[in-house]
């Protein structure tokens, strides 16, 4: 019975930068599910499309910039022309940048705060008409701990300020759409192993700070935060809604 709660059989699942990092092992979950994945991301770098799809998934990719705003619209639409339903949208997509406050340029602002915000509002902007005509829909969009926390040693405030918005626009979505079958939901990811945590030589002295600052003294892998994302995004979640779910191995307790 509990099992059968995190099967996503006959469900669509819109994934943005779902081609490599935490969104393709959100992907990879939501696929083993059962989900129908739709990928939306300006290129597939590293092949994850053709990795999910080699694992037996039911893929569709939508090759589009979200920083074109007419994208968001023209990948619903896509989803929609693919399967005639928008089930799940998880707004992965997203961009960090550190640097000093005062020596922070216009166009770095713009393109984080362009991404991380303006865009997942226009995906969930586009995404809600068809889930309110199919009386439910789930959205999940990814946060950080930076929204929650300031977190050391480098110097973030942009990005730090951007995530903080995803968490009040999740909460605020949530209440808005309740009695309409929607949920909205936020994954708040502490340090993961991924491309985004890549660092320069410059600034690898970072990595024993991150750990140290981790109770559980190590980065996550993608796929500690893709099985939170499948709770969330699956009918074992039926009664959540405007929840940030941390996923920082104990990071923002101390």
């Amino acid at each position: 019975m509990f099992l059968d709660k995190f099967k996503l059989d006959g469900k669509t699942a819109l994934v943005t930068g779902g081609t490599r990092g935490i969104g393709l092992s959100i992907a990879h979950a939501l696929g083993e599910a059962g989900a129908k994945l739709i990928l939306v991301n300006r290129t597939d770098p590293v092949g994850g499309v053709q990795e999910l799809r080699d694992a037996g998934y039911d893929v569709s990719f939508f090759e589009g910039d979200l920083l074109d705003r007419s994208v968001p619209q023209k990948t619903v639409d896509f989803t929609l022309e693919k399967h005639g339903r928008v089930d799940i949208l998880v707004n992965n997509a997203g961009v960090a940048q550190h640097g000093d406050t005062e020596k922070f340029n216009d166009d770095l602002l713009d393109k984080i705060m362009d991404l991380n915000v303006d865009a997942v509002f226009r995906m969930c902007r586009s995404a809600i008409p068809p889930m309110k005509k199919q009386g439910e829909g789930v959205i999940l969009n990814i946060g950080s701990i930076s929204g929650l926390v300031s977190n050391i040693p480098q110097p973030q405030t942009a990005y730090n300020a951007s995530k903080a918005a995803v968490h009040m626009m999740t909460k605020s979505l949530a209440s808005d759409y309740a009695n309409q079958n929607i949920r909205v939901n936020a994954i708040a990811p502490g340090y993961i192993r991924t491309e985004m945590t890549n660092l320069p030589k410059e600034n690898e002295h970072w990595y024993p700070t991150w750990n140290e600052l981790t109770p559980m003294n190590r980065m996550a892998e993608p796929h500690e935060v893709a099985s939170a994302a499948l709770f969330l995004c699956s009918p074992a979640s039926s009664y959540v809604t405007g929840e940030v779910l941390v996923v920082d191995g104990g990071y923002t307790t101390r």
